[in-house]
């Protein structure tokens, strides 16, 4: 006990001495201002609950990924250092006991604050218990003919070997004996619950709606697979497997790569386990099997008590239901961008000649992204279409107008990244379909992710001149997500712009060597270096009275390097603002080291994703806006691109938008030394809302914009 203790002081102290926050503990912290937004009170019940789901989802993959990650050095017994020092099995145990309590917390509050809200909304989650006789019936009805056919107990004894339980999904472990077993043996039989039926049964009754769990119908009627045994005990549980690797292209890319990633994706599915959530009193005798099996104790058990739910996804079919729709929160409908008021009214490729339009999404809609695009594909002057694809919606207008180039005889190039995480399958899907018409298609490139976002347009027009249409973005080609992510994109057709990205897609295309962009910095190449190049001229500046400052806006911060050249900034005087919505490996305000930083973090109702350097540059500001986070992945091991901005009024727009990213007091969190983050306090000031405010920019407010 003592030994614990001293441990624990220890890892304690280690913790704090280090200049670097734990990159997993700070997207645990992150997920707590996820949570936060569920408890907001002036947000409907139906948006709180979106929020809670979005948690559940967010530490699905925290487990999947970044614990499986941690698995595979413990697994294969390779060493490994956390940043702030600590080995992998102390960080292990650290890891799991956060996570641990993170899930307590976010149980509790459902249990304690949101789910008494039900019934005055006009629905409740019924237990199978509570139901009518009338209703009983109904359910047991819906099990007879559409659950019972789909269910497959799967023994586990002598005879048979242990199955594959699905990652991510409900299960229940079932313990039988049989009475005419002399020596009265217990056994398993593991049975998953479908995932293409709906999570609960509905009975719509005059002023409420009663959604039923489909596995409290399944437990409440689990005896009709059991026949002629003793069920001893009836358990729910789910399981997150370790679904984080990584793909190494093939020199064969048509067959061995695309076979090789079809593969790792059913690894995915069977990886080691790593958490197991349970619902509380369980089979002792099951969970000792369980255990073994998958190499687990306590840390990885995680009890969800019977008035909460396991798996808190499921509550989107309440959120999304029909009759709520007009009580969740909803987006305005986008405004026109600043210098395109046009929109709408005149032919995009000739308003293009004239200037470049900077798109604030979801401010402003992707249309302009689509209707350029779109036009494209028909028009009889356009040459051809080159553009890089991370992620696109589901049912994409992108993809489609790409299909309709192809089939009109236009040269079509996609680099479609089949290694985007979690949409590798509907990427491969999409990449095929582009490839049987015609596109070429290249489905990455070597061992690295496709990260950034490009698009070029070749048109030769009346005059026999060549125009190259250009669209450069920190956000994906998907119209779906456009509507709650935030992310600017620049449309030209300025020479500068058209001559990096055509070099660019060379390279990625190719086996081209790029000479030097005019506009673009990029990575693997040397991002790295020319953004410590930057943060390293304001050092400079600052030390010899020129006025500096630097502002960033982010999803993440973790690389060393480059928050070491931040610490060096601050030391030297600059005034640093950093705005970083995940996870901060960098300390703010230590004594010595980080005095000149503030960090913050902006949740709230849109998902804060474009990235914005902005370097004051002794009063010639310099501003870049990509794709490209400062982490080790995005700098090593991802194809990224961040470009200038040259016009004034463009520059100035990125300026106010980091401006009023810094005023937010609605939505921001302000990061404290020891890595944890605080409400930002109103004070007396009036509120201001950037998720609200944005709609409200006009070109005098942007013009007058200053950070320093």
């Amino acid at each position: 006990m003592n030994e614990t203790v001293i441990s624990t002081e220890k890892i304690a102290q280690q913790i704090i001495e280090s200049n670097y926050v734990s990159r997993d503990l700070s997207w645990l912290q992150f997920n707590y201002r996820v949570l936060d937004q569920a408890r907001h009170i002036d947000r409907s019940i139906f948006d709180r609950l979106k929020f809670l789901s979005i948690t559940a989802s967010n530490l699905d993959e925290f487990c999947t990924i970044r614990l499986g990650s941690l698995y595979n050095y413990i697994d294969y017994g390779k060493e490994r250092f956390d940043y702030n020092g600590l080995r992998e099995e102390p960080f292990r145990r650290l890891m799991l006991a956060e996570t641990q309590r993170f899930v307590k917390d976010q149980n509790e509050y459902y249990v304690k604050k949101l789910k008494p809200l039900f019934h005055s909304n006009g629905f409740i989650i019924a237990e199978y218990r509570d139901l009518s006789v009338e209703s009983i019936q109904r359910v047991n009805d819906y099990f007879y003919h559409t659950i019972f056919p789909m269910l497959t107990p799967m023994v586990f004894d002598n005879y048979h070997t242990f199955p594959v339980l699905m990652n991510n999904r409900l299960l229940f472990g079932v313990v039988t004996k049989n009475p005419t077993d002399q020596q009265n043996q217990l056994k398993v039989s593991f049975i998953q619950v479908p995932h293409n039926l709906p999570r609960f049964y509905e009975i719509v009754t005059d002023d409420t709606i009663q959604f039923v769990p489909v596995e409290d119908i399944i437990s409440n009627n689990i005896h009709h697979l059991f026949r002629n045994v003793e069920i001893a005990s009836v358990n729910l549980f789910r399981i997150n497997r370790n679904g984080d690797f990584t793909l190494e292209e093939s020199e064969d890319i048509e067959s061995n790569f695309l076979e090789d990633l079809k593969r790792k994706l059913k690894t995915r599915r069977s990886g080691r386990v790593v958490r197991l959530e349970v619902e509380e009193n369980p089979d002792p005798w099951m969970m000792r099997l369980l255990k073994i099996q998958w190499d687990l104790d306590d840390n990885n058990i995680f009890y969800i008590s019977k008035e909460s739910m396991v798996d808190f996804t499921g509550l989107l079919q309440i959120v999304n239901h029909k009759e709520f729709k007009t009580r969740r929160a909803h987006p305005r409908d986008p405004i026109k961008p600043l210098n395109f008021p046009e929109q709408g009214t005149r032919d995009l490729f000739e308003v293009l000649k004239e200037r470049d339009i900077l798109l604030h999404h979801p401010y402003n809609s992707m249309e302009p992204v689509l209707e350029l695009l779109e036009k494209a594909a028909d028009d009889p002057y356009v040459l051809s279409i080159k553009i890089t694809i991370y992620r696109v919606a589901r049912e994409s207008r992108v993809t489609a107008a790409l299909l309709k180039a192809a089939e009109n005889g236009k040269h079509v190039s996609v680099l479609f990244e089949v290694k985007a995480r979690f949409d590798e399958e509907n990427n491969l899907r999409e990449a095929q379909r582009l490839q049987k018409a015609g596109c070429f298609v290249i489905y990455g490139v070597s061992s690295l992710k496709t990260h950034t976002k490009l698009l070029l347009i070749v048109r030769k027009e009346d005059d026999d001149k060549v125009y190259r249409y250009v669209h450069l973005s920190s956000g994906n080609y998907n119209e779906s997500t456009s509507r709650f992510y935030v992310d600017i994109g620049l449309l030209t057709t300025r020479e500068g712009y058209a001559q990096d990205v055509s070099e660019f897609f060379n390279v990625i295309t190719g086996h081209s060597q790029p000479s030097t962009y005019r506009n673009l910095i990029t990575s693997p190449r040397d991002m790295r270096i020319q953004l410590c190049n930057l943060l390293q001229k304001e050092a400079y500046n600052a030390r010899n009275g020129i006025p500096a400052g630097i502002v960033i806006k982010l999803n993440s911060l973790q690389d060393k390097e480059f928050i070491d050249e931040i610490y060096a900034a601050s030391q030297s005087g600059v005034p640093i603002k950093l705005i970083v919505r995940g996870m901060c490996c960098l300390r703010p305000r230590r004594k010595g080291l980080s005095e000149n930083i503030e960090v913050i973090s902006i949740v709230g109702e849109f998902l804060e994703h474009s990235r914005i350097y902005y370097f004051h540059n002794a009063g010639n500001p310099k501003v870049y806006i990509g794709s490209a986070d400062a982490m080790v992945r995005s700098f090593d091991r991802r194809i990224e691109s961040l470009f200038l901005l040259e016009e004034e009024i463009l520059k100035k727009q990125a300026i106010n938008n980091l401006r009023y990213n810094l005023k937010d007091n609605v939505n921001s969190y302000i990061m404290q030394e020891d890595g944890s983050y605080m409400v930002k306090e109103l004070n007396g000031e009036q509120a201001f809302n950037i998720h609200k405010e944005f709609y409200n920019v006009t070109k005098d407010i942007v013009m007058d914009a200053k950070l320093f």
